[in-house]
């Protein structure tokens, strides 16, 4: 069997706050194989074709040597989400592939499932504390036992005062509504400064995060480290870090409790069942980022599925349905099951992605997302 064609399409279905990228890889035997790396922009389309052209008439099975071709392929260009989504995408694809010649899950290539079922966060996002209850109850009565929820709403660092306690009056509603026994997971995407976030962390100690993410911007472990020294928190970041490289440091340091590294960004399957071995190694906890399509969702269900350290996985929270051949089994009662079938278990529906082809580069982040009346706050936009 050999790779004879690698595509990539970018498609944004009605009301979603961001397009979905899927790679797609041909064989000559006519094995087909899906990938996924969406990140936002339509240029990465670009680079998942030029890095594909290199695999065309290779055998679909040497994963872990094409990996290390398309990383290593120039050094000027490596690294960055770009090109280690790109990887990713065409990755992903190649375990489906594999998958499917065998007729076996992904997951019984790493080493076979662990468990039985997965755990899984819903959210309890609103513009008001009164609207964040609101939410919260109704992901609570769907069978959902941990929320998670960005309470923020201004843009940038250095925040507001005003922001501040807008967000932990939203914390503090949300605990009240749904009680001790559903874990709350705050999200900052990275607002904050060390000061800014040890205040806020400090504050929302009573409320009993299961944990605290992205307090500060990613680029720099020290900072983390300062916030970690000073709460009594766990601390949880990795959606903006790629490859085993760059959560070496943060790793070695013990910083955070909890690591979520992206499987269509930080390199693919095999690239997150090895963080996640790095991460066990120090007791730290799995936990993989992921809000964007059914691909990148089925993926990291693969790989949690097999991994020790593994804490709750993050759903796509959308209907994938449009795009896929069967209907997307999706979180029941706040669980997701093991993904059935060989290879990733789901096929993407081609006609349906030219259908809903996007173009240009989609607005993208979470105040975009949930459209924060509070944004305006921030006297740093």
């Amino acid at each position: 069997m050999k790779i004879s064609g690698v595509k990539a399409y970018v498609v944004q279905l009605p009301n979603m706050w961001t397009s979905y990228v899927f790679v797609k890889v041909t064989t000559d035997e006519g094995v087909t194989g899906w990938g996924e790396c969406s990140v936002g922009v339509e240029s990465i389309k670009a680079v998942v074709e030029e890095l594909g052209a290199m695999l065309v008439g290779k055998d679909p099975f040497r994963i872990e040597e094409h990996w290390q071709s398309l990383y290593h392929v120039h050094h000027n260009v490596r690294g960055g989400v770009l090109h280690t989504a790109a990887i990713s995408g065409i990755d992903i694809a190649l375990w489906d592939i594999k998958g499917k010649a065998f007729n076996i899950p992904i997951y019984e290539m790493l080493g076979g499932a662990m468990r039985d079922r997965i755990w899984g966060y819903g959210r309890f996002d609103g513009e008001t504390p009164e609207k964040a209850v609101e939410h919260a109850r109704a992901q609570v009565a769907a069978g959902f036992s941990a929320l998670k929820g960005d309470p923020f709403g201004h843009q940038g660092i250095f925040t507001t005062l005003e922001s501040e306690r807008d967000a932990i009056a939203k914390v503090a509603a949300v605990r009240k509504a749904v009680g001790p026994n559903v874990e709350l997971m705050v999200e900052v995407h990275g607002r904050l400064t060390p000061a800014e976030a040890i205040r806020v962390g400090q504050a929302l100690e009573e409320y009993n995060p299961f944990f605290y993410e992205e307090p500060v911007p990613p680029q720099n472990v020290d900072a983390m480290a300062k916030v970690a020294a000073a709460l009594r928190i766990p601390l949880a970041t990795g959606e903006r870090l790629y490859t085993k490289w760059e959560f070496r440091q943060l790793i070695e340091k013990q910083v955070v409790s909890v690591i979520q590294p992206d499987v269509c960004h930080a390199g693919g399957i095999l690239e997150l069942k090895k963080i996640a071995a790095m991460a066990e190694a120090y007791y730290i906890g799995f936990a993989p980022h992921n809000p964007y399509g059914p691909v990148n969702t089925v993926a990291a269900l693969h790989v949690v599925a097999t991994v020790p350290n593994f804490i709750i996985q993050e759903g796509g929270h959308a209907n994938y349905d449009p795009l896929l051949k069967q209907p997307f089994p999706g979180q029941k009662g706040g669980y997701f099951d093991l993904p059935k079938g060989p290879g990733l278990g789901i096929e993407l529906d081609e006609a349906a992605l030219v259908k809903y082809a996007a173009h240009g580069i989609v607005p993208m982040g979470y105040n975009t997302r949930f459209a924060f009346a509070s944004r305006q706050q921030s006297k740093w936009i």
